[in-house]
């Protein structure tokens, strides 16, 4: 059926509900609109579903959760896994309550267990719960920290991690498999819970993952000293990270937690802000207005689904707050972290970090002076949980830290996830710790930068939407690919890497050699002077990013370059 044909279809077929049919009524004269909502099905990727609320194939709807999880049972099924059953957790998106009943419901209808928390979690923990309670899988409803009118739907397998390669190709051929609205089962709650099948996860939970986030406090003394003294200033940013952050800063002894009132409860319409992403300094205008009524040592801020974790802290010397980027403060608690252990002798001969290959070089430089291996994988978390999981397969490898530049990061392997949650603990003993050796964390990252050189990292996206926007950024992909530049805003391109071919070319010597990594949709250009260039598309939104990395004698040096290098590359774009 063509777009029309499939739109009509919708409207009047049984099988969809009044409201989905008033909602389509509503666009009957607009062309446009119903093209954008059915000239495709909502692409269920490696990472799940993202995508507008809304009624259409290329909606977020509970008819596309339910083909979604019909296509996840059918191959949990394949797996004979469904007497292990599937963890379900959701954020305070709109729908979030919706569609996670609608999965957990679908999957009781393919006589699957489902574990489906009382109330919203954040993201890590269901990736701890799924573990905990020995799940095959696991459903995340999130998107994020994209605007208010995204849903998503994640998924996650055995070992607590996004699903990767092979798992991920073979339950996205399930899905697309599912033909016919007709082949989705669904069954009532009250049936569900009758059969056994329906299970409400609660406090046990809760309780569970608090206990093995704080078993990974290294100075609790200093903690609870300098608790009573250190002000913090948090928002959940109408997120799931209030009750959970709170409740780690409070247990391990911090007193002086102030949270933003206007952002403190759940809201799925994100009132406060344009979008409820951390990496935005406009997320944080209430919290920096709050910590200077309340004179605060750090300000956190939390995406929705707690999984990301954004950083304000004071300059000693101006008294003004400065902003993290998610690589500075991902250093900060890595350099904390390992310098700790090193000092206690904790290190050891297999231990390693992880870092994405679009985060900062700093890392290197931090694996190298502590003789820590680093190890580099492809962009997105569940790559990082892929080698937590074959260190632990292998019985090679004790994983420290891992993080990605877009403020995420994990401590310990209780998750497989990026965990904002442990990131607050971590980094509020980190200020802790520098709190008494009269450094605020700002001051502590102008220490890291005078120790390892002052790499400065810089993000730029281009929003292409529909589907012209997504030819665009095909060919401008196609066209960087083809036509590789020499040389970017002075720098000379050393050595180019397609990950789509899994080659590195080297450009003095021709010399050509494979990534070591997955194919992706990837560029990279390694450029001389400790400087490189990344672009690829996003894999949850219709936009194309280019990462910029610098190297410089200074602060200001370096974001002087950083600039100037992010210029050029924004010209290739054009």
């Amino acid at each position: 059926m063509d777009y029309m044909e499939t739109y009509r279809f919708w409207c009047e077929n049984d099988y969809f509900d009044a409201e989905t049919k008033k909602e389509l009524k509503s666009i009957e004269n607009d062309e446009k609109e119903i093209k954008e909502r059915f000239y495709r099905e909502l692409e269920f990727g490696t990472g799940g579903l993202r995508g507008i609320i809304g009624a259409g194939t290329n909606r977020m709807n509970l008819y596309t959760v339910r083909k979604a999880t019909q296509g996840l049972a059918n191959f949990i099924i394949k797996e004979g896994g469904q007497d292990r059953g599937v963890a379900i957790a959701y954020d305070s998106r709109n729908m979030s309550i919706e569609f996670s009943e609608e999965a957990a419901l679908c999957l009781c209808a393919n006589g699957i267990k489902a574990y489906r928390f009382e109330s919203l979690r954040p993201t890590p923990e269901l990736s701890f719960a799924l573990r905990e309670l020995g799940c095959i899988a696991g459903i995340v409803v999130t998107a994020s920290h994209n605007p208010a009118e995204y849903n998503g739907y994640k998924v996650y397998w055995e070992d607590g991690a996004q699903i990767t390669p092979p798992k991920d190709t073979e339950i996205i051929d399930e899905v697309n498999a599912v033909s016919d609205w007709n082949m989705v089962k669904i069954m009532s709650r009250a049936d569900a819970e009758a059969a056994g099948l329906y299970h409400v996860i609660g406090k046990e939970i809760d309780d569970r993952y608090m206990e093995e986030l704080k078993k990974l406090i290294v100075q609790p003394e200093l903690v609870r000293e300098v608790g009573k003294t250190l002000k913090i200033v948090y928002t959940p940013l109408h997120g799931t990270g209030n009750i959970p952050a709170r409740r780690i800063l409070k247990e391990i002894g911090f007193e002086n937690v102030y949270v933003v009132p206007e952002q403190e409860k759940p809201d799925g319409n994100f009132p406060t802000v344009v979008s409820p992403n951390p990496e935005n300094k406009s997320a944080f205008e209430l919290a920096l207005k709050l910590a200077d009524e309340v004179g605060a040592d750090l300000v956190l801020a939390t995406d929705p689904d707690a999984d990301r974790l954004g950083v304000y802290a004071k300059d000693s010397t101006t008294g003004e707050y400065m902003s993290f980027t998610g690589n500075m403060s991902g250093m900060v608690i890595c350099e904390y972290l390992l310098s700790m252990k090193k000092a206690k002798n904790e290190l050891k001969d297999d231990s390693f970090i992880v870092k994405t290959i679009v985060s900062t070089n700093m890392a290197d430089k931090v694996a190298e002076a502590y003789g820590v291996e680093l190890k580099e994988c492809l962009t997105g978390f569940k790559f990082i949980g892929e080698l937590i999981k074959i260190a632990e397969q292998t019985g090679h490898g004790t994983f420290e830290f891992g993080f990605e530049e877009s403020y995420g990061c994990l401590v310990g392997t209780h998750a497989r996830d990026k965990d904002a949650i442990v990131a607050v603990m971590e980094l509020c003993e980190a200020a802790a710790y520098y709190y008494t050796k009269g450094l605020s964390l700002w001051d502590q990252m102008m220490e890291i930068y005078k120790k390892y050189g002052f790499f400065r990292e810089g993000l730029e996206t281009i929003t292409l939407k529909g589907i012209e926007g997504a030819e665009k950024i095909k060919s401008m992909m196609e066209a960087i690919r083809s036509n590789p530049p020499k040389e970017l805003g002075g720098y000379k391109v050393v050595s180019f890497r397609d990950y789509s071919k899994d080659t590195v070319t080297n450009l003095e010597t021709g010399e050509v050699k494979p990534t070591g990594l997955r194919k992706s949709n990837v560029l990279y250009f390694d450029l001389n002077g400790d400087a490189w260039v990344c672009v690829r598309p996003s894999g949850t939104e219709p936009k194309i990013k280019f990462y910029i990395g610098v190297k410089g004698s200074s602060f200001e040096d370096a974001d002087e370059k950083l600039a100037a290098l992010t210029a050029a590359l924004m010209e290739l774009a054009k």
